[in-house]
C-alpha cells in the first residue's frame, strides 16, 4: 500500500467549524474522495491527532502490521511560528528530479510510534494530517527513528525543540 501522508500545513487542531454538506470542499475523482475541510481532527486513544483531507482508493487499508509503506510527506515543528520543516521527501533527491518516498515497514521499530499509529486506516493515495504529541510516541523517546532529518540544519531545528524541555515538541 502506498500512502501519501500530508503533514505539511499548520492549522487549529479540531477547532474549525465544519463546512456545510453542500460545500464544494468535497469532491470525488478516480483518485479518491477529497473531503477537504469538512472533517475535524480525531484524537486517537494514544493522543495522536489525525485529519483526513483525501480518502484514498483501493481495497487495501494500512494495518498495524502492514509490510511496506511508501510515503510522500513533510514534517513540521508546530512549536515555532513559521512551522519549520525538518523533513520533506520532496527535498531528499540530490539530483533534483522528483521526490523519493520514505519507505517504512510498520511494527518494525523503524518509524516513530506516533507516525505509525496515525497511518493506520489510510488507503493508497490518501492524504492525512498527523499530529504527534511529545513524549513516548515521538522524538523525545525515539530520536533515531524515521522520519530522520536529511540535513544538519534540519537536525538542528528538530533538536532545538525536542532537546529543550521548555518547548512543545509536538510535530505534524
Amino acid at each position: 500500500v502506498n500512502c501519501v501522508s500530508s503533514i505539511d500545513q499548520i492549522g487549529t487542531m479540531g477547532s474549525q467549524t465544519p463546512l456545510s454538506r453542500t460545500s464544494s470542499a468535497s469532491s470525488t475523482t478516480p483518485l479518491g474522495t477529497f473531503i477537504g475541510e469538512e472533517t475535524q481532527f480525531t484524537t486517537l486513544p494514544n493522543g495522536v491527532k489525525i485529519k483526513d483531507f483525501k480518502i484514498g482508493t483501493g481495497s487495501d487499508t494500512v494495518t498495524p502490521t502492514s509490510q511496506r509503506l511508501d510515503l510522500q510527506m513533510n514534517g513540521r515543528l508546530i512549536n515555532t511560528n513559521a512551522g519549520i520543516t525538518f523533513y520533506n521527501t520532496k527535498n531528499n533527491n540530490s539530483d533534483g528530479f522528483g521526490a523519493i518516498p520514505l519507505t517504512i515497514n510498520l511494527s518494525q521499530g523503524v518509524a516513530l510510534p506516533g507516525l505509525e499509529a496515525g497511518l493506520v486506516g489510510m488507503k493508497k493515495g490518501g492524504i492525512r494530517r498527523i499530529v504527534v504529541p511529545p513524549g513516548d510516541l515521538s522524538y523525545d523517546k525515539f530520536p533515531g527513528l524515521e522520519p530522520k532529518p536529511m540535513s544538519a540544519a534540519d537536525q538542528r531545528a528538530l533538536d532545538s525543540v525536542v532537546k529543550n524541555p521548555g518547548r512543545d515538541g509536538t510535530i505534524m
